[in-house]
C-alpha cells in the first residue's frame, strides 16, 4: 500500500514544480512584453502623429483605423506623400540635404573615432606608459571623465576657436567635433574589449614572426571585431542625435536632421505631423542598422564581462 503512494506523491510533485516553473515563465514573458509596449510606445506614437491630421493631433487619438483616419499630411507637408513624390519640392530638397549631412557626419565622425580610439585602448591595455604621474589608469580616467563636461561648458570656446579656423558651418568640423565626443567611450569599450583577449595569442605570433602591427592586424582585430562593431553602432546613435553643437556650429549648409526637426516650431505652435514625419525619418535608418547587426552588437556588449 505505501508502495503505491510513493509514486502517486511523486508525480503531483513533478507536476507541482512544472506548473509553478510554467506560471513563473509566463509572468516573465507577460512583463517583458509590457516593458517592450512601453518602450515602444514612443517609436508607435511618433510613427502614427505623421498620419494624423491638426484635429486627430490635439485630440489624442492614438490607433490607425479605429480613432482616427490616417492621412498623409506628415510625409506631404515634406514632400515626401505618394502624390507629391514626382513634383518637385523645396522642403524635399533641404530634408535630404539635411539627412545626406547627418549621414556623412555621423558616419565618418563614428569611423574615425572608432579607429583612434581602438589604437589607444590597445595601447592602454598592452603597454605601460607614464607621464609625470600619469598611470595608465590615470589616463583612461582622464579620458573617461570628459563625458563627465557639461557641452555647453565648451560652447564658447569652440565657436570662437571654429571661427578663427573658418569651420564654422562646414562638415568638416562637425565630424572633428563629433569625433571628440564620443572618443572617450569608444576608448572606454575597447579598452575592456582588448582586456578580455589574452595576451599568449599576441606573444605566440611574435614568436611566429610578426611584428607588433602584424599580431594586432592579424590576430587581435578580427577577436576585437564585435566590440568595434558595437562601439561604432553607439558612437553612430550619439552623433546621428547631437543637437547642441549642430545647432550652434550650423547655419545653412552643415545643419543636420535634429536641427531641422526641432526646427518644426512657429507662431502658429508646432507641426507635431511634420515633426513626427522627420523624426520617423530620422529614427528608420538607426532601427535598420541595429536590426542587421543586432549579433555583434550582443557580442560587444558582453566581451570581457567574463574572463
Amino acid at each position: 500500500m505505501n508502495s503505491n503512494v510513493a509514486p502517486r506523491n511523486a508525480d503531483s510533485g513533478e507536476t507541482f514544480l512544472r506548473a509553478r516553473l510554467l506560471s513563473n515563465r509566463a509572468v516573465i514573458y507577460v512583463a517583458l512584453i509590457v516593458w517592450a509596449c512601453i518602450c515602444l510606445f514612443p517609436i508607435f506614437w511618433t510613427v502614427t502623429t505623421a498620419f494624423k491630421t491638426a484635429v486627430n493631433v490635439t485630440q489624442g487619438h492614438l490607433i490607425p483605423w479605429i480613432d482616427f483616419q490616417p492621412d498623409w499630411k506628415g510625409l506631404r507637408s515634406l514632400g515626401l506623400s505618394p502624390d507629391t513624390i514626382f513634383e518637385i519640392s523645396t522642403v524635399r530638397e533641404e530634408f535630404l540635404k539635411r539627412f545626406f549631412n547627418s549621414v556623412i557626419t555621423s558616419t565618418s565622425a563614428s569611423f574615425l573615432a572608432v579607429v583612434i580610439g581602438s589604437l589607444a585602448a590597445y595601447g592602454l591595455s598592452r603597454f605601460s606608459y607614464k607621464f609625470g604621474f600619469f598611470r595608465n589608469k590615470d589616463i583612461s580616467f582622464f579620458f573617461l571623465s570628459q563625458l563627465v563636461l557639461p557641452p555647453v561648458v565648451l560652447a564658447l570656446p569652440f565657436l570662437v576657436l571654429y571661427k578663427e579656423l573658418d569651420l564654422l558651418d562646414t562638415r568638416v568640423g562637425i565630424i572633428l567635433l563629433y569625433t571628440l565626443m564620443v572618443l572617450p567611450i569608444v576608448i572606454w569599450i575597447m579598452h575592456d574589449q582588448f582586456g578580455g583577449i589574452p595576451i599568449e595569442l599576441e606573444e605566440a605570433a611574435l614568436v611566429d614572426g610578426l611584428s607588433v602591427w602584424g599580431a594586432f592586424l592579424r590576430i587581435v582585430l578580427p577577436l576585437a571585431l564585435p566590440g568595434m562593431v558595437a562601439a561604432f553602432i553607439l558612437s553612430l546613435v550619439l552623433c546621428w542625435n547631437e543637437y547642441f553643437f549642430a545647432a550652434l556650429l550650423t547655419s545653412t549648409d552643415a545643419k543636420t536632421l535634429p536641427v531641422m526637426v526641432a526646427s518644426q516650431t512657429g507662431s502658429q505652435g508646432i507641426n507635431w505631423w511634420s515633426m513626427a514625419a522627420l523624426s520617423a525619418a530620422a529614427i528608420a535608418p538607426l532601427v535598420v542598422i541595429g536590426i542587421i547587426l543586432e549579433r555583434y552588437i550582443i557580442k560587444g556588449m558582453t566581451a570581457g564581462a567574463v574572463k
